[in-house]
């Protein structure tokens, strides 16, 4: 996790070579002195592209999982503080939301969109705030009881300062837990649309993408396989490895 990080903001300084750039002489080289992990078939030096390639996934992890809390936070701490008929309306949403399969409902949208960058990040971010939304709003009732928001209410307090002042911040531990698992998942969709054909489009280089690249030649050039599965594998689970031990120190009652 901290690897793809630092690969991520210091992309420019890391890569030797420019990642999109075509060398005719140097196709399908192995790993060698000159390109650390070998060219792919236009010459392309591998090791750039997965360096840029960290920007594109975390780009997306983060983007998009900020879009999903922000809506499931809202929704969440809207269902819990208000119940009823609001309640009830919003939580049915969300299980018709969830009896979709994920992975297909994306696959579904990104059909009838131009395949881009920005139109990931925003299918995945709209397609995976339920498990966040059902976390706040179980906070919420919780908590929307207890002394201090009564204290708040009765100095006149609004409804949004109640939320967002006193109810959110005293709820957000699950949340920061289920964000940063979101993170994985958010990257291995991307990989797996681009792996696709319906995520980011070469030349822009993505783990994904270049996954895709180096299947028909897996005989002749394994290392345009194997590298991005490492990158994907090593990232998504230093990013369940974090959720777990966030989930360890901000939850006692896992403790006990």
């Amino acid at each position: 996790m901290a690897l793809s990080c630092f690969l991520a903001l210091f992309a420019p300084y890391i890569a030797p070579y420019d990642p999109t750039a075509i060398n005719v002489k140097a196709i399908f080289l192995p790993p060698c002195s000159k390109y650390w992990l070998g060219t792919d078939g236009l010459g392309r030096d591998v090791f750039s592209r997965l360096v840029y390639g960290a920007r594109i996934s975390l780009w997306v992890g983060f983007l998009s999982v900020g879009i999903s809390v922000s809506i499931g936070v809202v929704l969440g701490l809207v269902a819990g503080y208000f119940g009823g008929l609001v309640d009830e309306f919003i939580m049915r949403f969300v299980d018709i939301m969830l009896c979709f399969p994920s992975f297909f409902l994306i696959l579904a949208v990104i059909a009838f969109l131009e395949p881009s960058l920005v139109n990931i990040m925003i299918v995945i971010g709209l397609t995976s705030w339920m498990g966040v939304a059902r976390l706040i709003r179980a906070e919420t009732m919780s908590l929307k009881n207890r002394e201090f928001v009564l204290a708040a209410r009765l100095n006149g307090a609004s409804t949004a300062r109640i939320l967002f002042w006193h109810i959110l911040p005293n709820g957000l531990s699950p949340v920061l837990v289920s964000a940063t698992l979101g993170v994985a998942s958010a990257i291995l969709l991307e990989s797996g649309l681009s792996f696709l054909g319906i995520g980011v489009q070469p030349p822009t280089p993505s783990w994904g993408n270049m996954l895709m690249e180096g299947k028909d030649v897996l005989e002749v050039a394994p290392w345009l396989s194997i590298f991005p599965g490492l990158m994907i594998l090593i990232t998504v689970l230093g990013y369940n490895l974090l959720g777990e031990a966030l989930r360890d120190i901000l939850d006692p009652r896992h403790n006990k």
